[in-house]
């Protein structure tokens, strides 16, 4: 159990810090650019030369993403349409959702594999990207990464599912209205 605690909390540190430097990067460079236009700072900015930002950026995002569906599946917050599923029997309806759960083991499983495939192939090349010259097969590697996690998370839901016939599942409260609307819907002036 600590060690799936401390999993857990390492992804979402992770996903976290990914956020925070892309955001961080893309503020930087944006301050940058408008800078570059005032003839006194100009100078500055563009020995600064940040061409590298936006590709740093897209990285960073397909790491996010792909580590923030992991996060997904354990949270229950991926999209699911199951209202057909929840009209059928009890026992059909754990079948289904046991299967789809497996399916989504077996997906993952396959990506995750054919990425390593993928990182061990570019990893024998000298392929690196174009404005950072990171080798690509660091780039490449969130596909495995991400992948396996995101199989080992379908693992542990498709574990509780079975002991206890639920998947999590976000539950989120009630949205407030604004004040402007409580007052259109009262038919008070705004």
């Amino acid at each position: 159990m600590l060690a799936l605690k401390l999993l857990d909390r390492l992804e979402e540190t992770l996903i976290g810090t990914l956020m925070a430097v892309a955001t961080a990067v893309i503020f930087v460079s944006v301050v940058l650019r408008f800078l570059s236009t005032m003839p006194v700072v100009q100078d500055v900015a563009i020995r600064l030369n940040m061409t590298w930002a936006q590709e740093l950026c897209i990285f960073l995002f397909v790491w996010m993403a792909k580590f923030g569906a992991a996060y997904g599946v354990r949270a229950g917050v991926h999209v699911g349409v199951d209202v057909l599923i929840n009209q059928l029997p009890p026992r059909s309806r754990k079948i289904v959702v046991t299967l789809g759960l497996l399916g989504g083991v077996l997906f993952t499983g396959v990506v995750g594999t054919l990425g390593a495939i993928l990182v061990w192939e570019i990893a024998q090349t000298d392929q690196t990207s174009e404005d950072m010259e990171v080798p690509m097969w660091i780039v490449y590697l969130c596909v495995p990464l991400g992948s396996y996690l995101m199989c080992f998370r379908f693992i542990q839901v498709v574990v509780s599912f079975v002991r206890t016939g639920q998947v999590p599942h976000r539950h989120l409260g009630p949205v407030e209205r604004s004040p402007s609307d409580r007052a259109q819907a009262d038919g008070e002036a705004i």
